[in-house]
């Protein structure tokens, strides 16, 4: 069995802590323990597979869609204020070339993220 030593000190100062400052700390201090308690984890966890010669353990596949969504909501944010500064100052060609250029952008950029995914 591994020494469970550090994380019981871990604990331990986790909740001297929270007999000190309180409640309203809980969360945090919840938290912090969970993060330390979860990169011995997978310490752990690297160390037996190390141990037993198996190779590095393939990453997850990240979902590629869920890289645009950042994209279209900061073409959204842009979009927006542009449309306003472009119909006013463009007309309508400048709002269309706006339009445009936003939608060659996202277009762009989904291709390069399908392309790497």
């Amino acid at each position: 069995m591994p020494d469970m030593r550090p994380i019981r000190e871990d604990l331990q100062a986790t909740l001297d802590a929270r007999r000190d400052l309180g409640p309203e700390y809980e969360a945090a201090l919840v938290e912090s323990f969970v993060e330390r308690l979860d990169a011995t984890i997978a310490a752990r966890v690297r160390a037996e597979l190390q141990a037993h010669g198996s190779g590095p353990v393939p990453a997850r596949s990240k979902n590629p869609g869920a890289a645009m969504i950042p994209i279209a909501l900061g073409s959204m944010g842009i979009g927006i204020p542009l449309t306003a500064i472009a119909a006013s100052r463009g007309g309508g060609l400048g709002l269309a070339i706006a339009w445009f250029a936003i939608v060659l952008i996202n277009v762009a950029a989904a291709a390069a993220i399908m392309r790497r995914g």
